[in-house]
């Protein structure tokens, strides 16, 4: 059989339902919740590596980095061939983003999660655990970039978003679609990833904002943080990369600090692109300088824009691995 690392790092997953509060707390290390899931044994060598037991919210990007660290020191002397990380749910798409940018191997990376916890009669946990190790047993999830498999989907790390607050099929890629899926064990590949890129730095800057436009916006959150100290900015525009003429104002105060700006819609899928050019629209905001994210949502350009500050500040080179994508690893 091959032979599996499990890395728990906590989330729902892990957790049961406290009877003195009613709610869910983290609960089970990685080798007790091995033990409540027997079938998991069946299907390879399986290693169990206890991270932490964070919920969801507690994930920090300094923790993802070090996650990432780790993962990459495991690959280095643990000789397994697959990787599956459970994570919570709330930042389980930044995390897997942070590790897909920053690990370059063909072997297979799963990041998974419940949206159940163990005290429920419905716990998704197992199978979600037990796919994605089929998926990492799997020939043709080599060199697929670090994947998120739950509810029986496979999604690239760059392209899913959580989408529902509680629903079980909460993980879905609003642009292009799943990448595949499995059934009974059988993994079924659609199409590969749009694209795979690294950004090679063991540096995060987590001082990075980010601020949503809502109709009637005016400046002062865009100047409160470029006097904060902030060193880079995500802004989630209107529609395909627009913003109030007040806002545009507050915009350019960032830009002429030489402070990096890269925008992103908050519309929930779909591009951005500078085509408007009535006052605050998208001509306007790149011509001072703004970058333009492509598809990609304000969590993970955050998560991007922090590593790419790790290796550059020039806005130039920032430029280039926004708006001109690396896809080669």
């Amino acid at each position: 059989m091959k032979n599996i690392l499990i890395v728990f790092t906590g989330g729902t997953f892990s957790m049961m339902i406290d009877p003195e509060t009613g709610g869910a707390i983290p609960r089970y290390s990685g080798d007790e919740l091995i033990n409540k899931i027997p079938s998991a044994k069946n299907l390879a060598n399986i290693e169990c590596y206890d991270f932490g037991n964070y919920p969801g919210p507690h994930i920090t990007p300094e923790l993802m980095l070090e996650l990432s660290k780790q993962i990459k020191s495991k690959l280095e002397g643990n000789g397994c061939d697959g990787i599956v990380v459970t994570h919570g749910t709330d930042t389980l798409e930044e995390t897997a983003y942070l590790l897909d940018l920053t690990i370059n191997t063909e072997i297979p990376i799963v990041v998974t999660g419940s949206m159940k916890n163990s005290s429920e009669p419905d716990w998704d946990g197992p199978k979600n655990l037990t796919d994605s190790i089929n998926v990492c047993l799997n020939e043709n999830s080599k060199n697929l970039g670090v994947l998120v498999c739950l509810n029986g989907e496979i999604n690239a790390a760059s392209e899913v978003t959580k989408i529902y607050a509680h629903q079980i099929d909460t993980f879905q890629s609003l642009d292009f679609g799943a990448l595949g899926f499995v059934d009974k064990g059988r993994v079924i590949y659609n199409r590969l990833p749009r694209c795979l890129e690294i950004l090679n730095t063991d540096k995060i800057n987590t001082n990075v904002n980010l601020i949503t436009v809502y109709a009637g916006m005016d400046e002062k959150f865009f100047k409160h943080s470029a006097n904060s100290g902030a060193e880079g900015l995500v802004v989630e525009a209107l529609g395909v990369g627009n913003v109030p003429p007040a806002a545009f104002e507050g915009i350019k105060y960032v830009t002429e600090k030489r402070i990096p700006v890269v925008l992103v819609s908050r519309c929930p899928a779909g591009e951005t692109d500078y085509i408007y050019s009535y006052p605050g629209a998208g001509i306007h905001l790149h011509n001072l300088g703004v970058i333009f994210a492509d598809y990609l949502n304000g969590q993970k350009a955050r998560v991007k824009l922090m590593l790419a500050l790790g290796k550059t500040k020039d806005i130039n080179e920032l430029r280039k691995m926004f708006e001109v994508q690396q896809c080669d690893r």
